[in-house]
């Protein structure tokens, strides 16, 4: 595949910065080119937890023949509520496998070759350089289907920039509304002001939501929002602000709060949420002429963890 000389450039300048990381609003300037680390915990190699099909995703990304993805193992934040938080805070306790771009573009491929609809990046905001040089070669060995940036929303629109042309689908969440709660509960400094530009860039990049025949996602932007209790995530300013991009942006309203890992002991965060804080939420959205709203049922809580010793398709 032929890919201009502008990206390759993008990708240089984007290695570069691990000299001095900058590569999310963390901003920890750390070498990790030599090995020193930051709040990711995360040098020069990327580290990758699992590779594999998933069914789990919205159904125009997981389709009929599951979505390829590729859970990076540590975080640019510390959400007290992560619902992964074996692959994001709890990474040295699992079955790791550091990966060189080459590497990571090589599963990209084989992920291909066994069906994938796509390939979704999962945590990538803290290796965006490594995920845009195996992507470039990726492309150039072959790499036909989309490219999914799956991300918490923490996102540097100057990395994001350097994105254009790589990425097809955006899977961001827009989490809080108060720089207060985002710092408290997930260690993100200026998230409110950061996210917002991130998801504006990422629509600007790839706008609304294109599917093919199959209803199967080819390109455009679906922003998740999980209801949290007691209001906390501000799902009304959120919506406000996605309603501001585009009335048919695709937003997928999350019901499946539930409390983990260190927010079980947390007031407010210690329980569910209930059906009347999350059809408030669901109203709100309606009532603003958002008109491609993904709507879950209470019920729905399960969430997609990794068997990590059984079901790893990396040679040990």
């Amino acid at each position: 595949m032929t890919l201009s000389s502008s990206l390759d450039q993008n990708v240089a300048a984007l290695k570069q910065r691990l000299a001095a990381c900058d590569l999310c609003p963390q901003r920890c300037g750390v070498d990790r080119l030599s090995g020193q680390l930051g709040l990711c915990r995360t040098g020069e190699l990327v580290s990758v937890a699992h590779v594999g099909l998933h069914f789990g995703e919205e159904p125009s990304i997981s389709g009929t023949r599951g979505s390829g993805t590729i859970f990076f193992a540590n975080c640019n934040v510390r959400c007290v509520f992560c619902q992964n938080y074996q692959i994001s805070q709890c990474a040295d306790q699992i079955p790791i496998h550091e990966m060189a771009p080459d590497a990571l573009a090589a599963e990209m491929l084989a992920l291909e070759r066994i069906g994938a609809h796509n390939i979704n990046l999962v945590s990538p905001s803290h290796v965006v350089a490594q995920i845009a040089e195996a992507i470039v070669i990726a492309r150039r060995r072959g790499l036909g289907i989309p490219t999914l940036y799956n991300t918490n929303g923490y996102d540097s629109v100057e990395s994001l920039r350097a994105l254009d042309g790589l990425i097809d689908i955006y899977l961001p969440d827009i989490k809080y509304s108060s720089d207060e709660v985002a710092r408290v509960y997930s260690g993100a400094s200026g998230y409110v002001a950061a996210n917002r530009a991130a998801i504006a860039e990422m629509f600007r990049q790839v706008g609304n939501l294109a599917v093919d025949g199959d209803d199967i996602a080819l390109s455009g932007v679906i922003v998740r929002h999980l209801v949290l209790p007691d209001g906390l995530a501000g799902s009304r300013e959120s919506l406000d602000f996605l309603a501001s991009l585009s009335r048919s942006i695709v937003v997928g309203l999350m019901s499946q709060y539930a409390p983990q890992f260190q927010a079980c002991g947390m007031p407010s965060l210690d329980r569910r949420i209930t059906l009347a804080e999350y059809q408030e939420v669901v109203d709100y959205a309606w009532g603003l002429g958002l008109e491609n709203c993904l709507v879950q049922e209470m019920q729905s809580s399960d969430t997609f963890f990794p068997d990590f010793q059984d079901d790893n398709p990396f040679d040990n």
